[in-house]
C-alpha cells in the first residue's frame, strides 16, 4: 500500500522486548517484500506464527484449459456457471495464463477455516454482498462495488451477512497490485490529478486478538496446490502491527474518471499496475464536447495484450448483448471496437451511464473449459453489417 498505517500495541524501536501480562515475550514477525528490499509490515503474536502440529496435501486446483479454443472474441454469462460453496470453494476460474487468473464466485456460505494465498495477490471485486473481511491485520468491512486488495500471504476469511445473492468477481497475480508511479509524487502521497486519494481508500481496523489456543485450519494455497495447516494458536492473535503492507480496498463508485474534449484511450481508466496487466475502472461520465467528436471507442487491434471486460451495470454503448455479469475478451490478434450503429448512435451523445472493470494482460489469456459452458456463442458475428445471403 502507498502510506503507513499502525494498529494495536507495539514497541518502540522495533526488534525490542515487549512482554505479555504474564512475562512472558510477545513474538515480532516481520512481512516483507522483495527480501528485505520492498515494502513491509512487522506485526507482534500473542505465540509463535510457526507453530504448526499438522499438515495435509488436499485436492489440487483444476483449471482445465480450453485447448481447442480458436483464436476469436469471446463473450460469456459468469452467472450461467454458480457452484455453492464460501469465498473460496465457491470460486470457478474461466480465463488464465502464468501471471493471472480470472475467477468469479457466488458464495453461498461462511468458511470455518481460515485462507493463505502464498503464491499471489488477489483482487476481489465485491459485485454482490456485505459483510466483513478478518485478516491477520484486522476487520475491513465490505459493501457492494467494493474492490479488496489482499497481499500475497495474508491470512483471511470472508464473512459475509446473508447469502441472498453474493457475487465477486476475483483476479489472482503473481505480482502486487501497485497505484501507478505517475498517480504519485516522490514522497508517494497521490497527486492532484490522481484518479482518487488516499481518503478514497478503506484500510483495516483493529480487531481484538484471540488468545485461546485451540485447533485452527489454514488452507494455503501454492498456485494449483492446496495444503491444509492445523495450528495451535489462533491466525488473529496480532496485539499490533505497523507497516506499509495490509489489505485495503477502494468502491468502484469513488474512482474519478478523467474526460476530455475527444475520445481518451483506456489507459486513462487506471486503477492499479501489475508487472504483467493492469486494472481499470469505468465508471459514468461525461462524453467528449469537441465538435464532431465521437464518444464511442475507434476500432483496435491488440497487438501484445488481451482485454477483458467485467460488465457491473448500467448501459454499455458500444456493446450490444452484454448484461450484468458479462466478460467479453478480445485477444492478440484481431482488431475489435464498437458493434454497428454505436459509432453514429454515440455521436451527440452527452453522457454514458456504466460500471465495468477491465483486465489488460500483457501475454494471452487462455479461457477455461468454464468458457463452454457459458459462451455466446455467435458473439464473434456481432460485428457483421451485411448478412450473408443463403
Amino acid at each position: 500500500m502507498a502510506f503507513y498505517h499502525k494498529l494495536g500495541e507495539m514497541p518502540s524501536p522495533k526488534h525490542t522486548t515487549f512482554y505479555k501480562p504474564d512475562g512472558g515475550l510477545y513474538r515480532e514477525e516481520l512481512v516483507s517484500t522483495k527480501g528485505f528490499s520492498g515494502i513491509y509490515s512487522n506485526r507482534y503474536h500473542i505465540h509463535a506464527p510457526t507453530q504448526t502440529f499438522d499438515l495435509q496435501e488436499l485436492e489440487p486446483e483444476r483449471n482445465v484449459d480450453w485447448k481447442e479454443a480458436p483464436l476469436k472474441h469471446f463473450h460469456f454469462f459468469t452467472d450461467n456457471k454458480k457452484t455453492k460453496g464460501d469465498f473460496l470453494s465457491a470460486r470457478n476460474c474461466f480465463l488464465q495464463n502464468t501471471h493471472c487468473r480470472i475467477y468469479t464466485a457466488h458464495p453461498t456460505e461462511n468458511a470455518d477455516y481460515f485462507y493463505k494465498n502464498a503464491y499471489a495477490h488477489e483482487f476481489i471485486f465485491v459485485h454482490h454482498g456485505t459483510g466483513v473481511l478478518l485478516s491477520d491485520y484486522g476487520k475491513l468491512p465490505f459493501v457492494a462495488g467494493d474492490q479488496i486488495v489482499v497481499p500475497q500471504g495474508t491470512i483471511f476469511q470472508m464473512v459475509f451477512d446473508n447469502f441472498d445473492n453474493n457475487k465477486l468477481f476475483i483476479v489472482e497475480s503473481g505480482t502486487p497490485y501497485e497505484i501507478p508511479k505517475h498517480y504519485r509524487n516522490e514522497y508517494g502521497q497521490c497527486e492532484e490529478h490522481a484518479p482518487y486519494s488516499e481518503r478514497d481508500f478503506n484500510i483495516p481496523q483493529f480487531l481484538e486478538p484471540v488468545w485461546e489456543l485451540g485447533e485452527y485450519r489454514i488452507i494455503i494455497k501454492a498456485k494449483d496446490r492446496y495444503f491444509e495447516y492445523t495450528q495451535p494458536q489462533h491466525p488473529f492473535d496480532v496485539v499490533g502491527w505497523d507497516g506499509y503492507l495490509y489489505p485495503y480496498s477502494i468502491n468502484i463508485k469513488s474512482y474519478h474518471p478523467k474526460v476530455g474534449r475527444i475520445h481518451l484511450p483506456p489507459p486513462v481508466h487506471l486503477l492499479f499496475n501489475t508487472q504483467h496487466f493492469v486494472v481499470c475502472n469505468f465508471n459514468p461520465r461525461p462524453f467528449d464536447w469537441y465538435p464532431g467528436a465521437i464518444p464511442a471507442p475507434y476500432f483496435h487491434s491488440n497487438l501484445d495484450s488481451a482485454e477483458v471486460l467485467y460488465y457491473v451495470e448500467g448501459d454499455f454503448m458500444s456493446r450490444t448483448g452484454v448484461v450484468e455479469g458479462s466478460i467479453t475478451i478480445h485477444p492478440l490478434g484481431i482488431p475489435h471496437g464498437p458493434q454497428p450503429g454505436k459509432t453514429e448512435k454515440s455521436i451527440g451523445a452527452t453522457h454514458t451511464n456504466e460500471y465495468a472493470i477491465m483486465v489488460d494482460t500483457f501475454e494471452p489469456l487462455h479461457p477455461t473449459t468454464n468458457v463452454i459452458e457459458t459462451i455466446d456463442e455467435n458473439y464473434y458475428r456481432s460485428w457483421l453489417e451485411i448478412k450473408k445471403k443463403d
